[in-house]
């Protein structure tokens, strides 16, 4: 690999670090058009097979046969259950505040009780417990009640959601939902902050539960994870401002109007991406599909085509196509998942996935098996 050097100034300080490579990532990329890859499979072709083949694709490297894939649902169902000693820990964990507070706190207990201190046998552990630790935490927080264990006849998802008491929904369509988010959200290259963030943390051999739990800490801000609860809000103020059905003209001169007060536009641009998230494109078919007279999916497909025309028009956004984050919030909503402060959970559920497997590459697998070094980027002194 060519050296590249250059002059550090000012302008190179004080950036989050974006766009510079600190490492490699073995288990996805985000092309700026095609959108996410899986281990090079794209997300749009891998969004119909079940969690388990995405899963062990991400772990292996490698799409597995059908008897490896057997294999692999036998060894998570295995593990699935929690020992009950995590659970009555969660159900006496304090109800107040975020969920997530209570998810990254669940995964410390979970490491505390059933840790294994081997980064490769506490990945496939976390991976197969998080789904009834997370169905816990919410039934818990939500006061749901006690929750059921997993069973053995139902798949990765399947249990997830059988394990959620959530009232008044259609299992059969929040389950396949489940499964579509769950997949979408494994991964997302290298340097997102939560995959960076629970690396760097892995970096000072801390286990991957305190890694995972940093993890969970760095998704659960405005800025990062917290994302689709803030477009749920968005879209639910358009339009209680313009009622049900509006016209796109209506709409246009709407969002204008927002522009120039200065208002923010949730759900549309990326960092990476330079046309619409494939996962967006999914997750907007399948609202289509499954609720296509719900108001705010209705107006979300409406905003999915007003709002890049209006954008366009500023030179200076490179993006303005609609990102996951425009459609996951609403989707779930309109599935009669009606709470918002879970979406981060869920989030945080599928995203555990791709951040422990990238662990384990950096912490058995990098540099020869050596691992990477501890992180420790030089900052330099600044007078008041």
């Amino acid at each position: 690999m060519k050296e590249i050097l250059f002059e550090i100034t000012d302008e190179n300080l004080e950036t989050g670090l974006r766009g510079y490579p600190v490492g490699f990532c073995t288990t996805s990329y985000v092309d700026p058009i095609k959108g996410l890859f899986y281990r090079g499979k794209p997300v749009s072709e891998l969004c119909s097979h079940q969690p388990e083949e995405v899963m062990y694709l991400l772990l292996n490297g490698v799409e597995g046969s059908s008897s490896d894939i057997e294999a692999f649902s036998k060894e998570l169902k295995q593990r699935a259950k929690l020992d009950p000693k995590v659970v009555d820990a969660i159900y006496k964990l304090p109800r107040e505040g975020h969920p997530m507070k209570l998810f990254s706190s669940a995964v410390l207990i979970l490491g505390m009780i059933e840790g294994k201190n081997d980064y490769k046998k506490d990945a496939i552990n976390l991976i197969a417990k998080i789904p009834h630790l997370l169905a816990c935490v919410i039934n818990h927080h939500a006061g749901w009640g006690q929750t059921q264990d997993p069973q053995e006849d139902l798949c990765y998802m399947g249990n997830f959601t059988q394990m959620l008491k959530v009232p008044d929904v259609d299992k059969k369509v929040l389950g396949e939902l489940f499964r579509l988010f769950n997949i979408l959200h494994y991964d997302h290259g290298g340097g997102n902050l939560s995959a960076f963030v629970g690396k760097a943390v892995a970096s000072g051999l801390e286990d991957m539960y305190g890694s995972i739990c940093a993890s969970l800490c760095a998704l659960a801000g405005p800025r990062h994870g917290k994302a689709n609860q803030d477009c749920l809000v968005f879209v639910k103020k358009i339009l209680d401002e313009v009622g049900s059905h509006p016209t796109k003209e209506m709409l246009d001169e709407h969002v204008r109007k927002m522009l120039d007060n200065k208002e923010l536009i949730f759900g549309f641009g990326h960092a990476v991406l330079r046309a619409e998230d494939a996962r967006a494109t999914i997750l907007y078919e399948f609202a289509q599909k499954n609720f296509p007279s719900n108001p705010l999916v209705e107006l979300a497909l409406m905003l999915r085509e007003v709002v890049p025309s209006v954008l366009k028009e500023n030179p200076k956004i490179s993006n303005p196509y609609p990102n996951v984050d425009a459609i996951s919030g609403i989707v779930l909503t309109a599935a009669n998942f009606a709470y918002p402060q879970y979406y981060t959970t869920l989030f945080g559920l599928s995203r555990s996935v791709g951040i422990a497997t990238q662990i384990v590459y950096e912490r058995c697998s990098a540099r020869n098996k050596k691992g990477t070094p501890i992180v420790r980027p030089k900052y330099i002194y600044k007078g008041s």
